[in-house]
């Protein structure tokens, strides 16, 4: 049985019983559930849905601070006087290799402010990046990695 399922269930259960489908009784109804699973673990035994939900937590949490700054970054540049900007396209060799969770990873940097995904290499090899700013190809490689896709890889590619 999947655990995620049976979360959501209880949450449409909690809404149905308040009589209210708002989104914030389903998120009450989620909270409880989840809650409500945590304590039930004995009878269902082990399940990465217990750790994946806090990662999930983390990995948004992360992202949208991720949001912010880049976007304070990019707000600079555009309000200095002079432009000491310089684009570059660089290459982003992957940890990450299924569909899913290159393309998360490919849309994420496309969202952030100053980033866009251009192509990813055949096979999962490569992301191609345009950036805003490069001041060095390898800082922008490293943060990627360190940021974003070392958790999109833990969602996605459990080990």
């Amino acid at each position: 049985m999947n655990l995620f399922f049976l979360n959501v269930a209880l949450a449409v259960a909690w809404a149905a019983v308040n009589g209210s489908f708002s989104a914030t009784t389903l998120m009450a109804g989620f909270g409880l559930g989840y809650l409500v699973l945590l304590i039930a673990r004995p009878v269902f035994g082990r399940s990465a849905y217990y750790g994946g939900l806090w990662r999930a937590l983390a990995f948004a949490g992360i992202y949208v601070w991720e949001l912010i700054a880049s976007s304070v970054r990019v707000a600079i540049d555009v309000l200095s006087p002079r432009l000491t900007m310089r684009p570059a396209v660089v290459r982003v060799p992957l940890l990450a290799r299924s569909d899913a969770s290159v393309t998360l990873l490919a849309n994420l940097i496309s969202l952030t402010p100053g980033t866009l995904s251009l192509e990813v290499e055949e096979g999962n090899g490569a992301l191609f990046v345009h950036a805003m700013d490069v001041q060095d190809p390898e800082d922008l490689r490293r943060e990627i990695r360190d940021t974003l896709e070392r958790r999109v890889v833990a969602l996605f590619e459990p080990a």
